[in-house]
């Protein structure tokens, strides 16, 4: 599916470079602007600094005088509109209209998205000429959404549609400390254990097995063996020095 997102007479550069982030961290990049307040808003400073590093979207960007130049291309066209019509396409929220666009067997497209500008939303006549309405679901007594805002929630519902990307782990993956290092840490531990008094060789119970299925379940890397084995050299340390002063 090929995807543009068309912003008519946007009044705000900010709102131009919030719609470039917007784009860039849900994987797309056609941008078109449609009599923009400032001919020039894709290069004001407001503008780049809202889009956050999404410069390559702002270069690739076009600015147009009219509609139909935008829809060069296009062969399905979203509105997004939230005051109701009296007459026009139908009004449906993104992701179920989305899962009907990316069902399977359906034909792959050009899908425009159309934003009206921030202070007079959409004209009607730029709504008849889409073949749906969208309706993002909001709060009944408060509805408005930044264009910004509406331009993200839009991206990101149509990027899941199509597949999505996978989640990225915060924090890369560690090794595992193998048998060997966690036998090392246990031999350790049953010393410091004896040592502070907490465990009786003549007696030992399942103490060691248990803390054994503990560690394991852990799943502890090298450097928490690493840690665990310091507090065993420390509690081993203290139960000297305690021994000397009884003396």
């Amino acid at each position: 599916m090929q995807t543009r997102f068309i912003l008519i007479e946007t009044s705000h550069a900010g709102n131009v470079g919030a719609a470039a982030r917007a784009l860039k961290v849900m994987g797309f990049d056609d941008l078109v602007l449609v009599a923009p307040r400032w001919p020039n808003v894709l290069r004001k400073e407001e503008t780049i600094q809202r889009a956050s590093g999404a410069n390559d979207v702002l270069a690739k960007a076009r600015v147009v005088d009219t509609l139909d130049e935008a829809l060069d291309g296009v062969t399905h066209l979203c509105a997004t509109a939230m005051t109701p019509r009296d007459f026009g396409p139908p009004t449906r929220s993104p992701r179920e209209h989305f899962a009907e666009l990316t069902k399977p067997g359906a034909p792959e497209q050009c899908v425009a998205f159309l934003f009206g500008s921030e202070r007079f939303g959409m004209k009607n006549e730029d709504v008849y000429r889409c073949h749906v309405a969208l309706s993002i679901p909001t709060n009944p007594q408060f509805g408005s959404l930044n264009l910004g805002s509406a331009i993200q929630v839009v991206a990101y519902d149509w990027r899941a549609a199509l597949g999505g990307f996978p989640v990225q782990d915060a924090v890369p993956p560690t090794d595992k400390a193998d048998a060997q290092q966690v036998a090392g840490m246990l031999t350790h531990w049953e010393q410091a254990l004896t040592d502070i008094g907490f465990l009786d060789p003549a007696a030992p119970k399942k103490l060691m097995p248990r803390l054994n299925q503990l560690f394991n379940r852990a799943d502890l890397s090298p450097e928490e063996i690493h840690i665990l084995r310091g507090v065993a050299k420390a509690m081993i340390q203290g139960a000297g020095a305690n021994k000397q002063v009884k003396r």
